[in-house]
């Protein structure tokens, strides 16, 4: 068969890679699982490191999961009712007891790992070259010995791949299970309750032949399945993998045989194609290494975790920590900020499609979030759990104030109301983005309430993550987060139904936000965390500058107040320190800045990031790796967030487009002289590729891929350039 001859080719040259200067090259494996190469395809995950003596891929997939219940979000006191009335009592521990407790003694519901696939390298020597190929989505290794090993998980497929040369004649490959029953002394200190708690039997490993399975039953009926088979000839082996779930309707045996029957070269094939297509979607070049480097990376792990018939990126996607222990936080969907920061770059990065994976799930889920909000608020329309399983459920909510936040759906709504804004599609908006943010809006017309003043405010308000757990994150006076959410949530909603031609429900909407207050401000005229309370000491969540972004209803193109209520928020955040930021914090105070037209302080915030707070394989770490004092959280559980908030401050700095007027090199440093990207999405579905040389943009045209009129900032005389496209018109300004 073809693959056979293929496979008999010296050195696997069919399936190298194309090399790029952001590629991830080492001369040895790392030897910690959240410091390993990492491969996907948003629904499997590959961790390709060196545990002990042993070649080490741990194996994940996106939908395993333990999906048992939690006693938090059941019984008679699962209602905010009963919450506030303990908070207007001033006794907090009841609801400390009901809601933190169970979350700190109970190990699920929980993301899950796989498995991990092992081989004795011993007696291969060291490793001397360990590649990533970011374009082609393959990792290469060689040892010193003339052993090599190329890998992939298939972007167009259920399988992951991989092609060794040179192997000695003891190679053989071990089915490695997570450990389920008796002790575990895996930990490294990342945090995660061992997985023993779980209660799981222990799945049993068979081996026949060239095949190895794995069958693991875990909550109730649920169960996955890790299958691996390989073809040898002479020092030359292709082996393929498969997790499946019970979920996911797949046998892992079924589909490892399946893979290696039709064989490597279609698959390859495919692979790449659809990696050379995922490039093309757009590009960036700065002339700041170290940013260009960190951000090709970002986009290389966005196409990895996200696509459109996936389940939204988690805190850790497909990458869940090997380490015999739960992961961080339990791996789940945190909305409180982390799935949000993960989708920023999909919109200008024109990866809409990509973003689907978060919105057709979020759209999928609508009743169970319905449900939901009926039972612990009492209301009609929706509100979203902050703190969710894979299939939407409340987790063990914890901090309720953010977890169970009555304003967690307006910020989800917003994507949807993104993805409206620059696909220019009417059928979305008709469908899914107006439909959504209703339900929405009417959920929060009934949850807020006006005063005798006549003022529209909350009861209890909250600020993610002020005052951490304590009765003190409850404000009597309407956040600044909770205010900036609800007057986007009613402005976008009338917007939508304008472009519908829904006037009543429109002027609805219209009213309710006008009786919405003003933004509270400090002493120096930022805005502050709610009135008299301002931002006064480090903290990680910028949840008062919403209204800045990504919400942009403070914007400094509307004149010099909002400026400067923008640069006084800045300057309080500069002022009090980065002592209790995060590295996600770095990135979206990227995002801030270029907001704020300022390059210099946009472009020095991502430089940070990328020297202090990821890995070295680009993995988002938390806390600052350097200890050189750009924090004081120096732990490292790994989320992605903040890699993906990264690559939307980039974009952030090149293209703006929010005002309705396009402009290119908003927010680029003095320094930066050649600049240039290709196929940017701005708001209105217009495709924007540009070129800086010498500091001067010598070339801008546009692509209108649904029609509509264009506004475009002219760099060259400072005007507004319009002009009404038709379908598919490129327009030439420079």
């Amino acid at each position: 068969m073809a693959w056979i001859l293929l496979l008999a080719a010296p050195g696997c040259a069919s399936f190298e890679g194309e090399p790029s200067e952001s590629d991830l090259v080492f001369d040895n494996l790392a030897t910690v699982w959240d410091e390993a190469m990492p491969l996907g395809n948003a629904t499997l995950g590959e961790l390709v490191w060196q545990k002990g003596d042993n070649l080490r891929l741990s194996l994940d997939r996106i939908d395993l999961w333990d999906l048992r219940p939690t006693t938090t979000h059941m019984g008679e006191h699962f209602s905010f009712e009963w919450i506030k009335e303990h908070i207007r009592g001033g006794d907090y521990a009841p609801v400390l007891q009901k809601y933190a407790r169970p979350d700190n003694l109970y190990p699920a519901p929980s993301k899950i790992p796989g498995a991990a696939l092992e081989i004795n390298t011993s007696s291969w020597g060291a490793v001397k070259n360990n590649r990533l190929y970011l374009k082609d989505a393959l990792c290469s290794l060689e040892w010193e010995n003339g052993t090599s090993l190329r890998t992939f998980v298939q972007a167009d497929g259920s399988v992951g791949w991989m092609f060794f040369d040179n192997i000695p004649e003891s190679f053989d490959i071990q089915l490695v299970p997570p450990r389920y029953q008796g002790s575990d002394n895996q930990s490294d200190g990342l945090g995660g309750s061992s997985l023993t708690l779980l209660g799981y039997p222990q799945g049993e490993v068979i081996r026949e032949g060239d095949k190895i399975t794995y069958h693991q039953k875990g909550w109730e009926d649920s169960f996955y399945d890790v299958a691996v088979q390989w073809k040898r000839q002479g020092k030359r082996l292709v082996g393929v993998w498969s997790v499946t779930s019970s979920l996911s309707g797949q046998d892992a045996g079924q589909e490892v045989s399946k893979a290696l029957k039709e064989g490597p070269v279609k698959a390859f094939k495919g692979h790449k194609k659809y990696w050379a297509s995922f490039w093309k979607e757009s590009s960036v070049s700065v002339p700041d290494t170290l940013i260009q480097h960190q951000y090709d990376r970002e986009i290389y792990k966005f196409g990895s975790t996200a696509k459109e018939d996936s389940y939204p990126i988690s805190l850790q996607a497909v990458w869940t920590a090997d380490n015999g222990n739960l992961p961080p936080w339990k791996g789940d969907f945190h909305h409180d900020l982390n799935t949000q920061l993960s989708y920023w770059p999909a919109y200008s990065g024109n990866r809409l499609k990509e973003g689907l994976g978060y919105l057709n799930t979020l759209w999928d889920q609508r009743d169970t979030y319905k449900d939901f909000t009926k039972r612990f608020f009492g209301k009609d329309g929706m509100d979203v759990p902050g703190v969710c399983t894979l299939k939407g459920v409340g987790m063990g909510s914890n901090w309720v104030m953010y977890s169970l936040s009555a304003t967690t759906s307006a910020w989800l709504a917003q994507h949807f109301y993104l993805h409206w804004k620059y696909s220019a599609d009417k059928e979305f908006l008709k469908d899914r983005a107006y439909p959504f943010m209703k339900d929405v809006v009417i959920f929060l017309e009934q949850e807020t309430e006006v005063n005798a003043e006549g003022v529209r405010t909350l009861e209890f308000s909250a600020s993610p993550e002020i005052n951490d757990n304590r009765i003190e994150a409850w404000f009597p006076e309407i956040t600044n987060f909770d205010l900036s959410l609800i007057r986007f949530a009613f402005t976008a909603a009338a917007e939508m139904a304008d472009s519908l031609g829904l006037a009543d429900e429109a002027g609805q909407w219209r009213k309710v936000e006008s009786e919405l207050p003003e933004f509270s401000l400090d002493e120096d005229g930022g805005l502050s965390i709610a009135p008299g309370y301002p931002y006064s000491v480090s903290h990680r969540h910028f949840s008062h500058a919403m209204a800045i972004h990504p919400l942009g209803l403070l914007d400094i193109s509307n004149g010099p107040e909002q400026e400067k209520i923008i640069d006084a928020t800045l300057d309080r955040l500069h002022a009090n320190g980065p002592d209790w930021w995060c590295g996600y914090s770095y990135s979206w105070l990227s995002n801030l800045e270029a907001r704020a037209k300022h390059g210099t302080e946009a472009a020095e915030a991502l430089r940070t990031f990328a020297s202090c707070f990821v890995l070295r394989n680009s993995f988002h770490a938390n806390g600052d790796q350097t200890k050189s004092g750009k924090s004081k959280y120096t732990y490292r559980p790994f989320t992605l967030e903040g890699n993906f908030a990264f690559a939307a401050g980039l974009q952030e700095m090149l293209l703006q487009s929010h005002t309705g007027v396009i402009e290119v090199f908003p927010a680029v440093p003095s320094e930066w002289k050649d600049i240039c990207f290709n196929n940017l999405r701005a708001v209105g579905a217009f495709l924007v590729s540009s070129e800086m040389k010498g500091g001067e943009v010598v070339s801008l045209s546009v692509r209108s891929e649904k029609g509509g009129k264009l506004r475009i900032l002219s760099p060259k005389d400072g005007k507004v350039f319009e002009k009404q496209t038709t379908p598919g018109e490129t327009v030439k300004i420079i």
